[in-house]
Formats: structure tokens, C-alpha cells, sequence
């Protein structure tokens, strides 16, 4: 940081940005300013170079200009994507305070780190991939310890390796958006040429810690549910993993409430080099095409998509299972071209469940989840027609949601804005509150609308149009070459190149309506908007568990159509050793 030894020289605000600064000194921040996410110092100069954005100067620091760069608040999302791609994170300092009742700078805070591992901002995410955050321990005796968490999905796994070619199969596998490792990490070879490596301090990997850490998230006295509690190198990565989803995401995790082990002999053991020359889901020359994914996948929702790939990377060894979605498959294949249109609509709803969680679900998430629920009584029926147990198990998993989907139908507008913070989220007959002072601001609008035929009329100013600006308000608006006919009692208020801006007593009044209904609207939306969650998140576990059995249903649904057209033969399995092909 340059000079900020000098820190009394600094003005307020760069002193509180230097504070904010000094606890995430290794990634970049984003400093909210105005409309724009500042940057400064060093920060500013690797964000221009890795964003490409100008780099400029902001007052004086110990006699220096302060290098600064900045990207606009509205399209930041596209920033993080790129910085996330680049295995970069960035800590989003917001402002908390309010100018209004402010002494010096606003009160700012950073509300989330973005991190390659930790995304769940749609325009970040890979679709049709899962997107991990990992990390790794290693014991005195070589073995490994590693946990994966989708935070997508709220999918935490943990397994334990015996050496490093085994680990190096499981880095392949899960092929983590980023991971974190001990500062003490012996084996570094191993994972030099992983893409988002986080070094963390030792004691974030301390087993008993981890183990308080669990039971916290998952509300339980002991981990003897999950089968992990004597897994002591895969709770050390488990621990460190989920100390760092809480310190970034600075908010509650509802959607993570399991961890599950996986045991090497549950699935087929594949080594790194196999995992490669069989070209599952990446080619040799390291793109998708004509690998077995591209092949087998065209299933109609992303988190089809994203199972699909699960199950290709761990392919089961007990056999019963597989007879079931043998069987499955077979049921489905008369209904897969019925089934298929209505999946399709139900779209991402693992990942809208996550934001949900997370408490980060805007509007439009909203609307895809109602429209999803929508879908659900035409999926039960074509489902009705296969009858057998696997499919009706499925459906149990699936359930209905009338009531959270009647909900939804009556608060959220058919097409909801982007942001809450625009207002026109909340359908009108909600909230008859908020539907008082709708029609306010809308009554003083079309009043001002009168109030312009009016005004043109009685003076007979052909150009006289009446207008509305964030800085100056509402004011009446005369080109130069009629400011001659304007009466006295107008006041002018600016001039322009061409027109003359003035105001009326009576113009002021009805400002103030509409900016006080339109500002009291947008509070009570807001509140709603914060109810809906409320009313919400508590399904949160059956709708995760649904979200699950629909993925799985495309997937199948996926598979019996692949199998038709591709013109493939069921295989028998059996307990004997060897491949019989006819």
C-alpha cells in the first residue's frame, strides 16, 4: 500500500477505505462510491490491467497522486465475472449508512467476498457445470483429507485418499473453481497447477473446531448421522471449507444441512491418466467436443446437466441401483418426448433455491420459481403413466407446492424488473397499503400530465412541456424562442443550450406527493419483498429435495430418449467376472 504509514494525511474517506483495505489486504476491493465501485492504489492498477479499464488519478496522497480505477455499479456483474474466470476474488464494500443524517463519509462495510469457489450470481456461474470450492490436508503419513461443497446446491462432500496418485485422480474428478490448502501443505506438486489456490493459517484445519463448526451448521450433538465422525483428516478439510463459505458469504447457510462421506469402493476407481484418455467430460485437447458428456447429454435443464456429469465422473458399482435406473430408463422411454417440454420449463431451480438461501434471490428468481411450480401437476401426470416403484418413489420426492405457487402468483408481477430497488416488483390487490400509495404517485402524474395541456393552452406556448430531473426535480421546460411568452410568476430555475427551465408554486406541491407515495411504496415493496423470504425459506428443504428428484427425472428422461435414438441395448449385469458382448 503506498505510504499508508501517512495515514492523518489522508482525507476521511480514504482513511476509512485504507481500514476496509487493511483486512483484505491479498484480494482486490470494490469501494462503493456514488454509482461507481472505486478502486485505488494497487488495486486500481491490477484491475485496469486484468479489466482493461483506464487508470486515473484522485487527489493527493503524501504529495502523490492516488492511482484509481472504477467499473459502474449496474454493470458490475460482468466485471466479477471476468476477475472470477481469472481465479480472482473480490471483497463488495457497500454503503450502510445514509448520506442524509451522515457526519463525514457514509458508513461503509463489506457485505460479501466473491470468490472463484463461492459464486452464485447467475451471470458468474458455468451453467451446465458444477462449480466447486474445495480443500485439502495432509497427515505426517502422506494421506489426504478433502471436502468439496457445491454452494449452489448445498452439496458437501468429504472423502479420504491414501496418496498422492489417488488424490490426484479426485483433483481430476472434481476439478475445483478453487481451493484451499494449509500453509504447511508438504505435497505443493500435487496442486501447483490448480486454478484458484487460497493458502490458509493451520489452524483453520484444527479437527475439534471442525467438529463444533458442523454441529453449529447442522443444528445436531454429534456427527454420528453422517457417517464422518471418525473421518478425522476429511473433518480438518471440512472445517477450514466451511469457515471460509461463512466468512465470505456473511450471512446465514440454511441451504447447507448435511455432509456425506464417499467411500472409494462405492464407485468405480478411475486414476487421473484414465479419467483423461477416456475423454469423459473434457477432451484431450482440453475443450467439450466428442467426449462421452457430449454424447450422452441433452438434458433439458442445467441441473440435469450438472448430475448427469456427477454420475459419468463416479459410476456406481452396486448393482441394485443400477437395475433401478435400468428400470427407470426402460419406463420412461414411452414418455420422455411428453416429459421433456415441461422439465425444460422448470429450469435452474437448484441454483434459485441456493440465492434463495442466501438470501441474494431477486425478483426474476422469484418468477422462475413460481413458473416451475407451474409445471409440477403436468410432470406428476406423465409420471402417473410409468408404473413403477422407482418413478413413484421419485414423484413422493418431487411433491407439490400449490400454496407456495398461489403465493407467488398473487405477490409477484408477471414480469418483474431486474432489481427490487426499481419498484413494479409487488403485484397490484397484494397489499392494499402499497396499492394506496401506488395510486397517489399515479394520480399526481397524470394530474402534472393535465397540468402541461393546461399550462400550453392558457399561454399559448407551443413547446411548453413539462419534465422531471434526479437534481432539480419537476419544472416546465420553454425553448429559447418562446421564453417570451412565458408569464411572470414562472420562476426560472436553468438555462440550457436551447430552453429555459422554470417552476410554479403549484409545481412544487405535487413534487412533493409523488416523490413522498413513490418513496413510501418502494419502503413497503421492500418489506413484502423481506416477507416472501420469510415464507419461503422454511419449504427450503423439501424444495431442495425436489429440485433434486427433477433433476434426476431429466436425467433419466434424458437417457431413455439417448438410448432410442442412438438405438442402444440394455446390458445385464451380473456378479460374474468378465464382458460378454453378442
Amino acid at each position: 500500500m503506498t505510504d499508508s504509514q501517512n495515514f492523518e494525511s489522508h482525507t476521511p474517506m480514504m482513511q476509512q477505505y485504507l481500514k476496509l483495505k487493511a483486512e483484505h489486504p491479498e484480494i482486490l476491493l470494490f469501494y462503493r462510491m456514488g454509482d461507481f465501485y472505486e478502486l485505488f492504489f494497487d488495486d486500481a492498477k491490477k484491475a485496469s490491467r486484468l479489466l482493461d479499464i483506464s487508470l486515473t488519478k484522485r487527489g493527493q496522497s503524501a504529495g502523490q497522486p492516488i492511482p484509481m480505477a472504477g467499473v459502474p455499479h449496474h454493470a458490475v456483474e460482468n466485471y466479477l465475472a471476468k476477475l472470477v474466470q481469472l481465479g480472482e476474488s473480490v471483497a463488495i464494500c457497500e454503503q450502510i449508512g445514509d448520506p442524509a443524517t451522515s457526519k463525514g463519509p457514509v458508513e461503509r462495510k463489506v457485505i460479501r467476498i466473491v470468490t472463484p469457489g463461492t459464486v452464485t450470481d447467475e451471470a458468474l456461474l458455468e451453467e451446465r457445470q458444477d462449480n466447486l470450492l474445495a480443500a485439502i490436508w495432509q497427515d505426517k503419513n502422506g494421506a489426504f483429507g478433502y471436502a468439496t461443497l457445491d454452494i449452489t446446491s448445498g452439496r458437501f462432500r468429504v472423502t479420504e485418499m491414501p496418496d498422492s496418485e489417488s488424490m490426484a485422480a479426485e483433483l481430476q474428478r472434481t476439478h475445483p473453481a478453487e481451493l484451499l490448502y494449509p500453509e504447511t501443505f508438504e505435497s505443493m506438486a500435487l496442486i501447483e497447477r490448480q486454478q484458484g489456490l487460497r493458502r490458509r493459517p493451520i489452524w483453520e484445519f484444527e479437527c475439534e473446531t471442525a467438529k463444533q463448526q458442523l454441529n453449529l451448521q447442522f443444528g445436531t450433538r454429534d456427527l454420528t448421522g453422517f457417517g464422518v465422525e471418525n473421518a478425522r483428516l476429511a473433518l480438518c478439510a471440512a472445517g477450514c471449507l466451511l469457515q471460509y463459505v461463512k466468512d465470505t458469504q456473511r450471512t446465514a447457510l440454511p441451504h447447507i444441512r448435511s455432509i456425506t462421506m464417499e467411500r472409494p469402493q462405492d464407485t468405480i476407481i478411475l486414476d487421473a491418466a484414465t479419467r483423461r484418455n477416456l475423454e469423459l467430460t473434457q477432451n484431450l485437447a482440453g475443450g467439450c467436443d466428442n467426449t462421452l458428456a457430449s454424447v450422452l447429454d441433452l438434458c433439458v435443464t442445467p441441473m440435469g446437466s450438472r448430475m448427469l456429469k456427477r454420475w459419468i465422473h463416479t459410476p456406481l458399482r452396486q448393482r441394485k441401483q443400477l437395475i433401478k435406473r435400468q428400470d427407470a430408463i426402460s419406463a420412461l422411454q414411452p414418455l420422455y418426448f411428453e416429459l421433456q417440454p415441461f422439465l425444460r420449463q422448470v429450469g435452474d431451480l437448484e441454483r434459485v433455491l441456493a440465492r434463495l438461501a442466501l438470501r441474494s434471490a431477486r425478483p426474476r428468481d422469484l418468477s422462475r420459481m413460481r413458473h416451475a411450480f407451474q409445471q409440477y401437476q403436468d410432470i406428476h401426470q406423465v409420471l402417473d403413466q410409468a408404473d413403477m416403484p422407482y418413478i413413484t418413489e421419485l414423484q413422493q420426492r418431487i411433491s407439490q407446492f400449490d400454496e407456495l405457487r398461489e403465493l407467488l402468483e398473487n405477490a409477484i408481477v408477471e414480469t418483474p424488473p431486474v432489481l427490487v430497488r426499481d419498484g413494479g416488483v409487488i403485484a397490484p390487490g397484494y397489499n392494499a397499503e402499497l396499492d394506496e400509495w401506488r395510486a397517489l404517485a399515479d394520480g399526481a402524474s397524470d394530474y402534472l400530465e393535465k397540468l402541461e395541456v393546461r399550462e400550453r393552452e392558457k399561454w399559448g406556448i407551443d413547446t411548453l412541456k413539462v419534465g422531471f430531473n434526479g437534481v432539480h426535480g419537476y419544472y416546465i421546460q420553454v425553448s429559447r424562442g418562446q421564453s417570451n411568452l412565458v408569464p411572470m410568476h414562472y420562476v426560472r430555475r436553468q438555462t440550457l443550450k436551447n430552453a429555459e427551465r422554470y417552476i410554479i408554486p403549484e409545481l412544487k406541491e405535487y413534487e412533493d406527493k409523488v416523490l413522498t407515495s413513490k418513496g413510501k411504496a418502494l419502503a413497503i415493496e421492500k418489506m413484502l419483498y423481506e416477507e416472501l423470504f420469510e415464507k419461503l425459506l422454511p419449504h427450503l428443504t423439501a424444495l431442495q429435495t425436489s429440485a433434486e428428484a427433477l433433476a434426476e427425472t431429466d436425467v433419466l428422461a434424458n437417457l431413455a430418449e439417448r438410448a432410442e435414438s442412438l438405438n442402444y441395448t440394455r446390458p445385464e449385469l451380473t456378479e460374474k467376472t468378465g464382458i460378454q458382448i453378442t
